[in-house]
């Protein structure tokens, strides 16, 4: 198939990302900056402003590192607050239906795992490529155990 990205490749929320560590930046700047500018604070409650920019930065940090990263033997799925690594083989299904928040992939242990690196938020025909993409990926990368198709289940 001519039409697979060049592996490896990452896929993210590309404007999502932008416009979360933008915002993040400038509450934190916006925050740090009424912090030294009140007179009345003291320099504990400027800290405590401060590092309360800087919490509200992390966290949308946070949110801004979604990626998936297929390579050749396999999948890393990096969400919000977890990191799995995933052998092609262990993917059956790329689903993003409409109105879906993100992708999920289902996976050979019967469970469903959502990849917030592929989201329609912002940029939506991307984020439709993006899952055509890694839907291909996996279609041509993982290998079927030609005896357990349909059918062959009861010997």
């Amino acid at each position: 198939m001519s039409d697979l990205p060049a592996l490896p490749v990452t896929f993210r929320p590309g404007r999502t990302r932008v416009v979360l560590l933008t915002a993040g930046a400038v509450i934190f700047v916006v925050i740090s900056g009424i912090a030294l500018l009140l007179e009345q604070l003291g320099p504990g409650e400027r800290l405590s402003f401060i590092v309360t920019g800087g919490l509200i930065f992390w966290v949308l940090a946070q949110l801004a590192r979604v990626r998936v990263v297929a390579d050749d033997t396999g999948v890393t799925v990096v969400n919000i607050a977890s990191r799995r690594r995933l052998d092609w083989a262990e993917i059956l299904r790329v689903n993003l239906r409409p109105g879906d928040p993100w992708v999920f992939l289902d996976l050979s242990d019967g469970t469903s795992l959502p990849a917030l690196g592929i989201q329609p938020g912002i940029a939506k025909q991307q984020a439709i490529a993006d899952a055509r993409a890694l839907r291909a990926l996996v279609e041509n990368r993982s290998v079927r155990d030609p005896e357990s198709g349909p059918g062959k289940d009861q010997g």
